[in-house]
């Protein structure tokens, strides 16, 4: 009689295919269903004529997460990816035409912030060590842990870490210790934007994103970003792992505190002894699982949870190339109440910061006929489940108008676009009201007490992804599959 443990990973991104990864390793013969054409979540490849983009994580930090993922279960990951390191990486441009250019070279970055405010350069070093002690206690504490209940905070340890990674000082308030000038400032600022939230409101503790980008650096990966999502599929083909595309999820049959099995559009009940949830956990398990099955997630703790910002994206396929960096940042003139705007109002900023990744600037093959950019605006989540009225193509036309204001004409060389918004992530990815990273980090509770890794009602159920510990951003979401698999590991 085969008693091999069976495992089902419900959704294909980089949490699922890091969760399936470890588990088919480890002995559990483990199966993922994804509703989409391919794995990978938001990371994946969109092609526009020759132009290829990378529609998700666009800068990527921590590489040693990714890599251990292939590294933990003997391959080697140069088989699979490579990294490419950016030195100076990032080109802030300000309202007034200066800019700052981002490097985790030490002795550029300090030039470069001389060229601003010399008083600024000259604290750097100091803001470098306490970012770094941020980034050590949050790797220490929080980042290889999964919490299943209150109970898992019971921790002398924990609670001193906790106090020590600064929960009471908000984000923008800790930069203006070490930053006088305020374009500066407003550059540091922005790593709020990466866990979604507003540096005015998040707590000091993502301070530590500036020492993943200017002390250990930035990466981009050879052929794409998604190569990463295309090598952990690979690598789980390979150890024995079933992937099945097109097969979506539609409900999920519970008996005695235990989910059973999982059933599909298709018709095809999945059974297993543990189940895997890689999907946005505020829309997900409240789809797939009966109210009267998890009474401690009630469809009215959902909706107390403040979504974080959205995105409206352009991926502008172009006949030109334009003098750009590989990362490149146009800041507005009222970056305060563009957050203000969008967490308070629900509304976009009328002068709004615009992001800018360039892959071909690096690689150029990824655009061999011009530029592929990838353009981001800030955008506020969707006020309600249902769908709101938006002209698209207006907001994108307004785009390029800012861009052409700071000197940027994309219009006269644009072949292709392809527009994402809100309603798109909402409807594609089931993202609660579209938002980017499930949860803000606006509340402090948000932040320090995310959803648990596991069900509280289905106690074979485990979470993974965005929405759940450690949080948004590729390398945390890779880390919450690895961390949901050795819970079960040691469970089962």
């Amino acid at each position: 009689m085969n008693t091999q443990k069976q495992a089902v990973v419900i959704g294909g991104g980089l949490a699922g295919l890091s969760a399936a990864i470890r588990l088919q390793y480890e002995g559990f013969q483990t199966t993922i269903l994804e509703k989409n054409n391919d794995i990978g979540g938001k990371l994946h490849e969109v092609s526009l004529g020759t132009h290829r983009f990378d529609f998700g994580p666009n800068t990527i930090t921590m590489p040693h997460v990714f890599q251990s993922v292939l590294s933990d279960v003997g391959e080697n990951p140069d088989n699979y990816f490579q990294f490419v390191p950016l030195e100076t990486h990032t080109k802030n441009v300000f309202e007034d035409g200066s800019h700052l250019y981002f490097s985790s070279n030490h002795e550029k970055m300090i030039d470069e912030l001389s060229r601003l405010d010399a008083q600024s350069a000259l604290n750097y070093p100091q803001y470098l060590k306490e970012v770094k002690k941020l980034y050590q206690l949050a790797n220490h504490h929080f980042f290889h842990r999964t919490f299943s209940s209150w109970k898992d905070y019971l921790s002398i340890p924990l609670a001193k870490s906790m106090l020590s990674a600064k929960p009471m000082e908000n984000l923008d308030h800790f930069h203006r210790k070490f930053f006088k000038d305020e374009r500066i400032i407003r550059a540091f600022n922005r790593y709020a934007t990466y866990i979604g939230s507003s540096p005015y409101n998040a707590p000091a503790t993502f301070g530590l994103i500036g020492h993943l980008e200017m002390g250990d650096g930035v990466y981009y990966t050879k052929g794409g970003n998604a190569q990463i999502a295309a090598g952990f599929k690979n690598a789980a083909e390979k150890l024995g792992v079933t992937i099945l595309c097109n097969e979506e999820v539609i409900k999920g049959h519970a008996v005695n505190k235990q989910l059973t099995s999982v059933e599909t559009l298709s018709g095809e009940r999945y059974h297993a002894d543990v189940f895997v949830l890689n999907g946005d956990l505020l829309t997900q398990y409240p789809r797939l699982i009966n109210e009267s099955d998890r009474p401690s997630f009630s469809n009215k703790k959902v909706d107390s949870y403040e979504p974080s910002i959205s995105a409206f994206v352009i991926l502008a396929a172009t006949s030109e190339r334009f003098d750009l960096h590989h990362h490149q940042v146009y800041f507005g003139n009222e970056v305060k109440q563009e957050f203000n705007d969008i967490f308070k109002k629900g509304l976009y900023g009328t002068d709004p910061t615009i992001y800018l990744c360039t892959s071909s600037k690096t690689e150029p093959s990824m655009s061999p006929d011009g530029d592929n950019l990838f353009i981001l605006v800030n955008a506020p989540p969707l006020k309600n489940r249902n769908n709101e009225m938006f002209d698209r193509m207006e907001m994108e036309q307004r785009i390029y108008q800012h861009l052409e204001a700071k000197g940027l004409s994309i219009r006269p060389s644009l072949e292709q676009s392809k527009v994402v918004d809100p309603q798109t992530l909402a409807n594609n990815y089931y993202a609660y009201r579209g938002a980017l990273y499930g949860v803000a980090s606006n509340r402090r509770k948000d932040t320090f007490l995310r959803p648990y890794n596991r069900s509280q009602d289905l106690h074979n159920l485990f979470f993974a992804g965005g929405s759940t510990h450690p949080g948004g951003g590729s390398p945390m979401v890779v880390l919450s599959g690895q961390n949901v698999a050795k819970r079960i590991i040691q469970e089962y």
